[in-house]
């Protein structure tokens, strides 16, 4: 391992958003890259080159849940869509019907149609950046091509300028749609307690019927996409099931009534890593179900199972970890609430050998069997007699105290708990993310990978990158995840020499 910088820099490893430095005991990769937010991998070796330990550390904080406090109520949707970029939809729509609880109000049924139209138009909109952008690069490029084309670049040198555009125009509309509604796409201004700040005219409904249209067939091409290139590729197939990419913990996702995966309403449903059901939960009861725990070496906080207690970082049957997103959604789910995705959902089980599949990497798969239910969801919208009444909102009238709401997140299920005085100001803000709720895999992952392919000191930038792909496969937003719920988190810094010795420490409790 002596020479590991000097073999990086020979591999090439000078790429615009990343940089790894090694030395005899540790790697480090910072900044991880195609991800929302920022943070680090620190790999450490024992003296026969192999994986000891790895982390991913999330050094960024950000104090929402702080400096929401005093604000009023209704603020709430727009402060917090600012907490990412990428998801800011997700988080609008999670806080209003934190609203519709909080002020104690069903929105109108044409109101609520609204909020669905947009919400399923931003999940196959999200999906599909993940897919061709964040995490397709790996796949459709090569976890081992050069740094510089794994990227949208690189994709459409591999898939064809023609389909390039046909993902770039396809994106751009449904975000014409999003901002439609809510006046922008970033930051939309659309949720209100009981409704939604804007109908939909009749005049405008051809063009949406023509894009939900497009929609579906944009999202079953996808599917096409990722057989030809991905479940035809017998290299990609051996990785995504190896054992580098594999836990068996438990999983959560939201189901309907007929425990059919539904990304805006619904019960929060958790099975085990056989595939049991564990528990089933309204938003309003989260707290009974879901606890969360704070290591030194991260600021996002790790969620885990309350029943069960803080077990640590292990898998099997007494793990209390679980994991959302789309892979946990569809072991989650009992299937899907339109055809097509049912047949793609039939499908991803029984290649993969039945439920539930532990495989991280198949998150990819499962994000494009929910953007075919995203699509035909749309589409029945825009086709549903209600969504051009006027009729989409009810005034509240009730006098504030508490409110959460919950929705699917493109990375997972998203919690908004707010608390108030009776004039509607916020006390108490926590929001539990995706991320956070995915942490304690994601950590996992990462160094059940870094352990299956880092051996006897070989280190090369691909073999880096397929490290990544253990985080990337979540979509991770650490911006999102990295929240104080107490106002502040202990700090512990610790100070090294050049071997690794602690000569100092710095505590702040």
């Amino acid at each position: 391992m002596d020479n590991v910088a000097q073999q990086l820099f020979n591999a090439g490893n000078l790429r615009a958003n990343a940089a790894y430095a090694a030395s005899k005991r540790n790697i480090t990769i910072d900044p991880i890259t195609r991800l929302e937010g920022h943070g680090k991998i620190d790999i450490y070796l024992d003296d026969k080159g192999d994986v000891e330990r790895a982390y991913l550390q999330v050094p960024e904080l950000r104090g929402f849940e702080v400096f929401c406090r005093g604000r009023p109520a209704e603020d709430m949707p727009q402060i917090t869509s600012r907490i990412c970029g990428v998801c800011p939809t997700a988080h609008h729509m999670a806080s209003t019907k934190a609203l519709d609880a909080l002020y104690q109000i069903e929105p109108t049924s044409p109101g609520r149609k609204i909020r669905e139209l947009v919400y399923h138009t931003f999940m196959l909109e999200d999906h599909a950046l993940h897919v061709f952008i964040l995490g397709g690069p790996d796949f459709i490029v090569g976890p081992e091509a050069p740094p510089a084309e794994r990227n949208i670049l690189g994709v459409i040198g591999k898939v064809g300028i023609e389909a390039g555009k046909k993902v770039i125009a396809t994106r751009r509309r449904l975000r014409e749609l999003i901002a439609y509604f809510g006046g922008k796409v970033v930051h939309p201004v659309l949720g209100l307690p009981g409704g939604v700040s804007k109908p939909l005219s009749a005049a405008d409904l051809p063009k949406f019927r023509e894009l939900a249209k497009d929609g579906v067939e944009f999202a079953q091409w996808t599917l096409d996409v990722f057989r030809t290139i991905v479940l035809k590729n017998p290299d990609y197939v051996k990785m995504i099931t190896s054992d580098a990419y594999t836990h068996r913990t438990c999983y959560m996702g939201m189901v309907d009534e007929q425990n059919q995966v539904n990304f805006y309403d619904g019960r929060l449903r958790v099975v085990d890593c056989d595939g049991r059901e564990v528990c089933e939960f309204t938003a309003a009861e989260y707290r009974d179900y879901i606890a969360e725990h704070v290591e030194p070496w991260s600021y996002m906080k790790f969620t885990y199972l309350k029943q069960r207690g803080w077990n640590g970082f292990v898998e099997g049957p007494e793990t209390s970890i679980y994991s959302v997103a789309p892979l946990a959604r569809l072991n989650a789910a009992d299937g899907m609430a339109t055809p097509l995705a049912q047949a793609a959902y039939e499908e991803f089980f029984k290649v993969l050998g039945g439920k539930p599949v532990h495989h991280t990497l198949a998150n990819h798969w499962a994000r494009v069997i929910e953007m075919i239910y995203a699509a035909e969801r749309i589409e029945q919208l825009v086709n549903d007699p209600e969504i051009t009444s006027p009729e989409v909102r009810r005034i509240p009238t009730a006098v504030p105290k508490v409110g959460i709401g919950v929705v699917e997140a493109p990375r997972g299920t998203l919690f908004h708990h707010y608390e108030t005085d009776e004039r509607g100001v916020i006390k108490m803000a926590n929001m539990i993310v995706a991320t956070g709720n995915n942490a304690g895999r994601i950590a996992m992952s990462v160094e059940r990978a870094a352990k299956g392919m880092i051996k006897g000191g070989h280190v090369t930038e691909g073999l880096l990158n397929k490290v990544e792909m253990a985080f990337r496969a979540y979509d991770p937003c650490l911006g999102c995840a990295t929240h104080t719920l107490p106002g502040h988190l202990p700090l512990n810094v610790g100070i090294y020499d050049r071997d690794h010795r602690l000569i100092r420490q710095l505590v702040q409790e």
